[in-house]
Order: C-alpha cells, then sequence, then structure tokens
C-alpha cells in the first residue's frame, strides 16, 4: 500500500487535498491511499503511473477539457476525465489499454491538425508538453490534413518585454486563463469566442501591455505549448540544468529555480516547492534579473582622496590597505567612536552577521544599524513590548484561514505582490476585508470581492483610528475574556481598559481627527470582533510615522483583547519591506542589541560573545544612523562603512544627508553600482547579487529560506568575504570558509537560532524561527500557548497628533510608497525591462486639489515642504483623498526625500515618511536640487569612467 508523498519537480496534475480521511484506490493493479478528494489523476501520479495530460497541471483545479486524460473505472459506463473524477474507496481504475489508446490518439490527432509543425525550430522544442504527448499516446500521422480553416496565420503579440504571446501555437486548454484567475488573480485574459473560434485574449482584445496583465508569468509558466514564451528562451534556448535559490526583492522571498546555460542565468521559474510562494511569482522576480549583468556594474575596487577627484581602480589588497589606513587614523584622531557601520537588508543573514561583528571587534563600538532604522524598527520596538517578541506571528499560509483580514498602511499587490495574490484568494473565497488607508489600494477592486469596508483615513491619525476601534470592543463587551484571563497581564490590561473606553476615543469624538466616518468604524471594528479568526496585516503606512511604534502596540492590543493570537488564521503580520530586512535585524544590526535581539546591557548576553568573539563588548548602544548624520555634521564622526544601503536616496532630507556624508573623511561604499550613496565615497568596494553567492535570506514570517550560488561573482568575491577580508586588515581575525560556517557562529550564539544549519534547511527545505531544542522544525505560529514575556502586555496607546500639519502655505499632506514594478531605491530594477512601467515617479493628486491650482494631467509641478521643494510630473486620480498627495521613491533625480522632513518615530528615530505638509503649484523647471542632483551626477559619472561615461537608464 503507498501512501501520499510530494516531489515539487514532478507535476501531479491537480491539486493536493488536505482530508484527514483517507481511502483507497486501485490503479493498473497498484493499490494507494489517499486524502478523500483527491483526483485520480493525482492518485496515479503517486503511484508513479503517468496518465497523458494538457489542460490539466497540479497548480490549478482540475477542468476537464483536453480529454486526453479519460480512463476507464469499473462499474461505470464511459471513458471519464481523471483530472475531474475523485477516488473513492475501493474503486479500481485502468490508465491504459487499446480502446484508451486510441480514443487518446484520435484526440491528440485533432489538436495537431490545428498546430504549427516547426516542432525542430521551436523554442519550446525539448521542454514541450504537446511534443511530449503526441509521443506518449503514440501518434504516428494526422489524417485530416492542413488545407482547411486554421489558425495557423495568427499574429504575434511582442508587446510585454519579457515573453511573447503566438496564438497560431495555442490549443486553448486554458491554463492561462485559469493561472490569471486562480493563481495571480488579476482577472487579466479571457477565452473569446465560441467553439472553432475560441481564443485567448488579453483584456478587451487588447495586447497584454495595454491590457490589466501585470506579467507575473503564472500564464506562461502553465503554457503546454510555446504560445506564451519566455524571449530569454526564445534567444538564449533550453536550459540545461537548475539551482533552487530566493529572490533577492521584497519580503515575500519566494523560491526560485534559476535556469541556467553554463553560468549564465536563461530564466527564473518560481518553484513549486517553495514555502511562501508555492511556485506563484511577481514581474519582479520572475523577469527582473537582469541587472546581474547589467554594464553598469562595478567590477573592481576604487579608492580615491577627495569626492571630486577620479576614481582609480586598485587590487582587492591595495583597496583594504587603503581603507584600514583611513579607518585606524580617523579612530586615532576622533576617537573609537567617530566610526561606524550599516548592514544591508538585500544581503545575507551571514554578510550582515559579520558586518555588525566587524562594528563590535574591529571598530570596538555599537555604532551599527541597518535599513529597518527607516522602516520597520517600531515593529520590532512595538512587538517587543507587547508580545515580547520582534518578528510577526504567523506564517503566509495563516491568511487562508482568515474569516477578516484588515490591512492597514500596506499595499500587498504592489509591494508583496505573490502574498496579495494569495490574500485575493482567500477574500474570492469569501473572506471580508477591512483596509485602513489613505489610498484606494488595488486589493479593494478584487474580483468578486464582496463587503469590503474602506477606512480612507487622513495621514497621521492610525492611532487614533485604532484606538476608536478597540473602543468598540471594550463598550460592546467583545473581549476575548478567557483569552486576556489566561494569556494577558492583569495590570496591563485593567489599565489600558480603563484608558480605552473613556468617551474621547469613541468613534464618533475622532472622527474629526481620522477623518473616517464613526459608523463605519465601528462597523470595522464590529466585524473584526465578532469574526471567528481575525488577521491584522500592516505596512510602513504603519511603522513610517511619529506614532509608528505607538501604532504597532495598538494593534497587538486589539489583536490580545480579540483573543485573535496563537492559531492559524490570525495575528499580527508585518509585511516586511526587503528581501532581507527581517533577517538583518534578527543579526543584531541595530545600535542596542547583538544577534537575537540581546540587549547590550545584558551582562550574560555579552560574556557569551566575548568569548566566541575573543574581545571586549560596549555595553551602552551606539548611534542610530540618524545620530550618525549629526555626529558627523557636528564633526564627532568621521568614518562611515556602508553594505549594500543606499542612504543618500532612501533616507529622508536628502539635503541633511548630504551634508553629513560631504562631512565624512572616509565613505566605504560596497554595492553592485555606483549608486548615490558611492557618489560622496573614498572606497567602492564591487558587491556581489544573490545569483552569485551563498547564504541565507529571512523572510517577512520569519522564514529563513537558502540562497545558492549559480554564477561567479562578478567581481571575484562575495560580500561576506569582502567584510572578512576588512576585518582582517584592521587587525581583528576573521576565517570562514564558507557562509555555512557562518551560520554555525550564529547559531552558537544565537537562542532562537540554535537549530538552524545548512543540512537542515537542505532537509526541510525552510524554517522559520525559533529553531531550537524545543523546536527542532521551528515555529510556523507563534505565541500558541504563551508570549516569550510570559504574559502578553497591554500598552497605553495616548494619540498624539504629529507636528507636521497643514495650514495655508501648506495645505496639502504628501504621503509615499512603492509600485508594482520598482523596487526600492530602483537601483536594480531601473536596469531592467520594467522600467517600460515605471520609467518615472509621479505626483498623484485628486482632481479637485488638481482643478483649484490650474494642473491638468502630465503637467510638471513643484511639490515645496518646510524641508525643500522638488518637480515631478502630476497625474490626476480619485485614488487619493482630497487634501491629500501620492508620490514613489524609485528614482534617485525625483527628490522624493528632499521634501520629506526630520520628524521620526518618538521610540525608534524610523522617519515619518508617511506625513509631510506640501503645496503643490504649476512650474516650468525642475528644482534647485534637482538641477545640482544632474550636474553632480554627471561629474560623478565622469571621474568614475572619464569622457566615455553614459548616463545610466
Amino acid at each position: 500500500m503507498r501512501v501520499e508523498k510530494f516531489n515539487p519537480d514532478r507535476d501531479y496534475g491537480t491539486p493536493a487535498r488536505l482530508s484527514e480521511t483517507l481511502v483507497s484506490v486501485q490503479i493498473d493493479g497498484i493499490e494507494i491511499t489517499v486524502p478523500e478528494g483527491t483526483s485520480v489523476m493525482r492518485a496515479a501520479a503517486l503511484a508513479d503511473i503517468n496518465i497523458p495530460k494538457l489542460c490539466a497541471t497540479d497548480s490549478l483545479e482540475s477542468f476537464g477539457s483536453c480529454r486526453l486524460c479519460a480512463v476507464q473505472i469499473e462499474g461505470h459506463r464511459g471513458y471519464p476525465a481523471s483530472c475531474t473524477t475523485t477516488v473513492y474507496d475501493g474503486m479500481k481504475v485502468t490508465t491504459q489499454n487499446e480502446k484508451l489508446g486510441k480514443l487518446r490518439r484520435n484526440v491528440m490527432e485533432l489538436y495537431i491538425s490545428d498546430h504549427p509543425l516547426d516542432c525542430l525550430t521551436c523554442p519550446a522544442n525539448g521542454n514541450c508538453e504537446l511534443q511530449d504527448m503526441a509521443g506518449d499516446v503514440g501518434l504516428r500521422e494526422v489524417r485530416y490534413g492542413y488545407t482547411g480553416e486554421n489558425h495557423l496565420d495568427s499574429e504575434k503579440d511582442e508587446s510585454n518585454p519579457y515573453f511573447s504571446f503566438d496564438p497560431s501555437k495555442c490549443i486553448v486548454c486554458s491554463r492561462c486563463v485559469r493561472a490569471c484567475e486562480e493563481t495571480q488573480g488579476t482577472f487579466a485574459l479571457t477565452i473569446d469566442g465560441r467553439g472553432f473560434d475560441s481564443k485567448v485574449a488579453a483584456g478587451q482584445n487588447q495586447d497584454f501591455m495595454d491590457s490589466e496583465c501585470v506579467s507575473c508569468g503564472a500564464c506562461v509558466k502553465a503554457c503546454p505549448t510555446s504560445t506564451l514564451m519566455e524571449k530569454s528562451i526564445i534567444d538564449m534556448g533550453q536550459p540545461e540544468h537548475s539551482v533552487v535559490t530566493t529572490c533577492a526583492y521584497c519580503g515575500v522571498g519566494c523560491s526560485f529555480k534559476a535556469e541556467m546555460k553554463g553560468d549564465k542565468v536563461v530564466r527564473m521559474v518560481p518553484y513549486k516547492g517553495g514555502d511562501a510562494n508555492h511556485g506563484h511569482s511577481c514581474v519582479k522576480g520572475r523577469f527582473a534579473f537582469g541587472y546581474a549583468t547589467h554594464k553598469d556594474r562595478i567590477k573592481s575596487p576604487m579608492i580615491r582622496n577627495a569626492i571630486n577627484e577620479p576614481w582609480q581602480e586598485v587590487s582587492w589588497e591595495e583597496a583594504y590597505a587603503f581603507a584600514a589606513e583611513k579607518l585606524k587614523g580617523i579612530q586615532a584622531k576622533y576617537g573609537r567612536d567617530s566610526v561606524g557601520g550599516i548592514t544591508s537588508s538585500r544581503c545575507t543573514n551571514e554578510e550582515a552577521y559579520l558586518v555588525q561583528k566587524l562594528v563590535r571587534t574591529a571598530f570596538g563600538n555599537n555604532n551599527t544599524d541597518t535599513c529597518a532604522r527607516v522602516c520597520h524598527s517600531p515593529t520590532g520596538y512595538g512587538l517587543k513590548v507587547t508580545m515580547g517578541e520582534s518578528a510577526g506571528t504567523q506564517n503566509f499560509d495563516s491568511v487562508m484561514k482568515s474569516d477578516v483580514i484588515v490591512v492597514i498602511g500596506a499595499n500587498p499587490t504592489d509591494a508583496h505582490p505573490v502574498f496579495g495574490s494569495m490574500m485575493r484568494r482567500r477574500l474570492r473565497e469569501g473572506a471580508q476585508l477591512i483596509v485602513a488607508d489613505p489610498r484606494h489600494i488595488d486589493l479593494l477592486k478584487t474580483p468578486h470581492l464582496k463587503n469590503a469596508q474602506h477606512l480612507a483615513l487622513k495621514p497621521g491619525t492610525n492611532v487614533a483610528l485604532i484606538n476608536a476601534m478597540a473602543h468598540v470592543v471594550v463598550t460592546e463587551g467583545l473581549e476575548d475574556k478567557d483569552f486576556v484571563e489566561k494569556r494577558c497581564d492583569k495590570d496591563s490590561y485593567n489599565a489600558w481598559r480603563e484608558f480605552i473606553k473613556q468617551e474621547r476615543h469613541s468613534p464618533e469624538a475622532v472622527e474629526a481627527v481620522t477623518g473616517v466616518p464613526a459608523a463605519a468604524v465601528r462597523e470595522a471594528a464590529l466585524t473584526y470582533a465578532r469574526a471567528e479568526n481575525g488577521s491584522i496585516y500592516y505596512g510602513l503606512g504603519v511603522t513610517e510615522h511619529s506614532q509608528g511604534s505607538t501604532m504597532v502596540m495598538g494593534i497587538a492590543n486589539l489583536a490580545m483583547a480579540t483573543g485573535n493570537i496563537g492559531r492559524e488564521g490570525v495575528g499580527v503580520n508585518p509585511l516586511r519591506g526587503q528581501n532581507n530586512v527581517q533577517g538583518s535585524c534578527d543579526m543584531g544590526s541595530f545600535p542596542h542589541e547583538l544577534p537575537g535581539y540581546q540587549h547590550v546591557s545584558n551582562a550574560e548576553a555579552r560574556a557569551h560573545f566575548e568569548k566566541v568573539w575573543g574581545v571586549p563588548i560596549d555595553d551602552e548602544p551606539g548611534l542610530r544612523i540618524p545620530n550618525m548624520f549629526d555626529s558627523a555634521i557636528a564633526g564627532t564622526f568621521k568614518a562611515l562603512y556602508v553594505q549594500g544601503e543606499d542612504i543618500a536616496q532612501s533616507d529622508p532630507g536628502t539635503q541633511h544627508v548630504e551634508t553629513a556624508l560631504r562631512s565624512l573623511e572616509c565613505l566605504i561604499v560596497q554595492d553592485l553600482f555606483l549608486n548615490e550613496t558611492a557618489k560622496f565615497a573614498h572606497v567602492l568596494l564591487p558587491g556581489s547579487s544573490f545569483l552569485e553567492k551563498n547564504g541565507t535570506f529571512t523572510n517577512a514570517e520569519r522564514r529563513i529560506n537558502r540562497v545558492r550560488k549559480v554564477m561567479p561573482a562578478v567581481a571575484g568575491k562575495e560580500d561576506w568575504e569582502i567584510t572578512m577580508d576588512l576585518s582582517n586588515a584592521l587587525g581583528y581575525p576573521m576565517h570562514y570558509n564558507h557562509p555555512s560556517e557562518i551560520m554555525h557562529e550564529i547559531a552558537s550564539l544565537t537562542p532562537t537560532f540554535t537549530g538552524v544549519n545548512y543540512q537542515r534547511l537542505d532537509e526541510l527545505g525552510s524554517i522559520q524561527w525559533p529553531c531550537n531544542e524545543e523546536n527542532p522544525v521551528g515555529m510556523p505560529t507563534m505565541h500558541v500557548d504563551d508570549f516569550p514575556i510570559g504574559k502578553g502586555r497591554f500598552s497605553v496607546t495616548e494619540y498624539v497628533a504629529t507636528d507636521e500639519k497643514t495650514n495655508s502655505r501648506f495645505p496639502l499632506l504628501l504621503t509615499t510608497g512603492r509600485i508594482l514594478s520598482q523596487y526600492n531605491v530602483g537601483a536594480q530594477t531601473r536596469r531592467t525591462d520594467n522600467q517600460v512601467w515605471h520609467d518615472e515617479d509621479r505626483l498623484d493628486l485628486h482632481p479637485h486639489d488638481a482643478e483649484v491650482r490650474g494642473i491638468k494631467q502630465d503637467d510638471w509641478v513643484g511639490i515645496t515642504s518646510r524641508a525643500g521643494q522638488t518637480v515631478l510630473r502630476a497625474r490626476i486620480t480619485d485614488k487619493v483623498l482630497p487634501g491629500v498627495v501620492y508620490t514613489t521613491f524609485h528614482h534617485p533625480g525625483s527628490g522624493a526625500n528632499v521634501i520629506t522632513t526630520d520628524s521620526s518615530d518618538w521610540a525608534t528615530n524610523c522617519p515619518e515618511y508617511k506625513v509631510t505638509a506640501v503645496q503643490v503649484e504649476r512650474v516650468s523647471q525642475p528644482s534647485e536640487w534637482q538641477q545640482n542632483f544632474k550636474s553632480f551626477e554627471e561629474l560623478q559619472l565622469k571621474l568614475l569612467h572619464g569622457d566615455e561615461h553614459k548616463t545610466h537608464a
């Protein structure tokens, strides 16, 4: 008797069923036991019996259109499709006999009669399911001829930069249409026409680029022919081997098969065995990998004494010696604390660990920070205070058991698109949606969505809103009293309850503050509190505020009060932005915490590290990034080592940041390109992309995934090797032969990682920390029985209005965010064909605000704040509220952060990117900063390349 097993490299034809009831079935004399509801096709595949198929694939629900998978069932008449027929106990199935063989050949003959006979020159040759099935069924002739009506002259659609659509090769199996619906949730494709005239159509018979297609690649992956085909395959041919690795874009952490020819990537295919993405992808991870081999890559170490001098290419040893001499000299002159480092959230855990280790050992201080300072540092603070752990509580799959999904300050379909698709699937199944956001995000337009509630609050009023929702829960008696009594600290709960039930927190009392009708707030609160499983997902629209930490605690309060913690379908879930921002925090990148969130003031923790590292560790927290900038301008902080972050573009108050960088006597930048920060550098060390290294990333759900090297490092070294070499040049010895050795050291020092090693990761595929003796295979759902701090602690969350207020001079509120096709500062995606979707940052403003200012679509407009001015092109849309304007920050010349202010979160200094008072008016030329930026960029490119330089895309 056989039972179900899973091989991610095999297509089982139909999805798995999760029933606990098992049934036994006999297929071609082989008995197999499978979950109830399993299709005959899948059961056969699990018994290693292959039934021919074309319309079926295990990522999609069965469809039953191709009829190639017909079987015979004892006691049944006819030839049912095995993909749509479910097994029952005692069923006896025959998959091969003369009658079935003839039937399948006849079906295949019909397909081939309307299909080009160009197999030898077809890009799918060697990897074509139609070709394979014709061979499997033994097709040897086509009796119908090719002279009748056909589709062989259908015109190709080459509009998409990444794939082509050749309808002449389409067999109308509907797999692409179903993938767009079921997997992606966009519904951009349809079958147009009937009978012989049926054809796949994008949108309203549009080109793919003009339709609602988001270029996720699900249709391309699902296509069994070359109808939908990657242009990289057309150009390079079929790959000859593959390596499973992890995407280096957002915090979803998708697994991919890098399909290769030698050391060249032919395509990236989402890996079905990936626990975060289950074989799905977005346009960035699927197609935008070309930056790794872009001509702008820095390929040799470079040095210079001043930022107005040309770069000199040098050997690695010369670069290390130059950097080490500068750093030692600065510390000798200005003191031990005059230098620091910034770890990268785009690099691996191992690489982030080594940078903070270098700072604490070779530099001898705690002046280490990371980009989480400007994004999710309030998450770390707020969740640590309330629940005892600085991370989200669930895995992504948990959302499929949510009855109510609350999304606050996040835009999952753009910023975390694969998880956004999973969320949409659950919404189509009937879950209710509550969105709290100043913008009308795309999730609210989910096809077949019912009962969505949009709380369109004013920027900066998050805490007032969450308090009002909690007020309704308490005053309506909807707390989960049993959960609170057993799992939460009594004193903190009572104090919070007395605070939150005050009338000043009622929806009616705060309506004028938030701009959200009281009735809508009450409805949302009741919907969430009454749900069997209510989950909360939030993004930078929560954390990047002056009360970011307060809001995170307010979310935790609401979840604990309603008992929505500790099981599937619930939880508090921060949607982390970059691929390894969770990991960089886990690895001790903050100035007050050692790896594993162990505070530097903890003598026992310090002693553990000091024993392994062999040097004393400072017991005082070091400088945060904003402190580094201020100290640089003040003249006390003089050198900075930046690994894989572009602080000159990403951090607020661009003029302030630039002044700080110009004040440094030594800036060391380790990156793929001459980014905006590197233009102020004295040492430029060429970094390596995710394709060129081994290591691990940790995604937003605490999932540790392997990163595997698929091609040689362009400059010859992986990032961890560079940090190790620099440390050795500074006199602190580091010796590792492979990142697995670094992970071994991490595991020995970090209680939540003690069970993590490469062998276990390879065996399990991925691990969600904590992974230790108590949780040997990780912990998908946290806080099931208790909290790391024992009892959950409620926090009083007083709403304090932001200092950034509108007035007659600055009457509008600017908020910022991301877009699907670009990523963060755009250094990677701007060097790919993703540029065709978003080649400039624009300013979104409401039609009313545009009309009163005489602004029309595509006009150039000046955006002025208390901090500065920049100029963007206007886009008039009702996605934003009246009085609110919005832009992205993916293009450095846009100067989005020229106008953001120094306002920040009270607990963590996370900048308040989401609330800036501005005025908008028509202009005719770039801002002064933009003109200076262009001149400086031209100078720096000339200093890099000489007279042969060309401005990059």
